[in-house]
């Protein structure tokens, strides 16, 4: 929809379906919308959805706005339908934006009393999210009598491939058991290397004492 109204608008803002981004189209669906007022006016709009970022960001937003308004192939001629439809959808993505921020908070409350919620996040790369995934998935650690038994269940587990006397070299993992559980491990272990990285380019920027 919003390709047939304003395609421009990808890019304005980092993350498309970020709430300040969808409350932003929600009142200025149009290039129409966007030209019609004045940049200063356009500015505090913005910075007053999201008040976390400073005004320079704002402006920048709100510069990038315009350009993106000037560009836009849809200036006029626009079925009124179209943009009732982009509002009913933005407002329905708003809405359940904020059930699933509520669920997270429930998940979270729920998991604060669980003592494995905590040990978990003590392993680098596993967040609050990371580390609820992983309990409800794996549910009660003592159906599993093997940690070979949990490997497998994750799917990470070797395949192993023969055939008379060939026997390959390099096995690809199972991929069997819960997708939801290796999808958080995989993800887990990205954000131990990216955290890792961070904290390694750090380093080297301190300068070392020669004493």
């Amino acid at each position: 929809m919003l390709d047939q109204i304003f395609p421009e608008y990808v890019g304005v803002f980092g993350d498309l379906y970020s709430k300040v981004s969808l409350q932003t189209l929600l009142q200025f669906p149009t290039s129409k919308s966007v030209l019609s007022i004045s940049e200063c006016t356009l500015v505090d709009k913005i910075a007053s959805l999201c008040k976390s970022r400073s005004d320079k960001w704002a402006k920048e937003r709100a510069q990038k706005l315009r350009d993106a308004a000037s560009r836009n192939p849809f200036q006029n001629n626009l079925f009124q339908s179209h943009i009732f439809n982009l509002e009913i959808l933005i407002t329905l993505i708003l809405q359940y934006q904020e059930h699933l921020s509520k669920l997270d908070a429930e998940i979270d409350a729920l998991a604060q009393e669980m003592e494995e919620y905590m040990i978990l996040q003590s392993i680098p790369g596993i967040g609050e999210k990371i580390a609820a995934t992983l309990i409800s998935e794996i549910g009660e650690i003592d159906r599993f009598n093997h940690p070979k038994k949990l490997v497998a269940f994750a799917g990470v587990d070797p395949s192993v491939y023969a055939s008379g006397k060939f026997t390959a070299s390099v096995n690809r993992i199972t991929k069997r058991g819960s997708s939801s559980l290796r999808h958080a491990l995989y993800m887990a272990v990205r954000c131990g290397i990216r955290d890792a990285r961070k904290k390694k380019k750090t380093d080297e920027m301190i300068p070392r004492n020669k004493d």
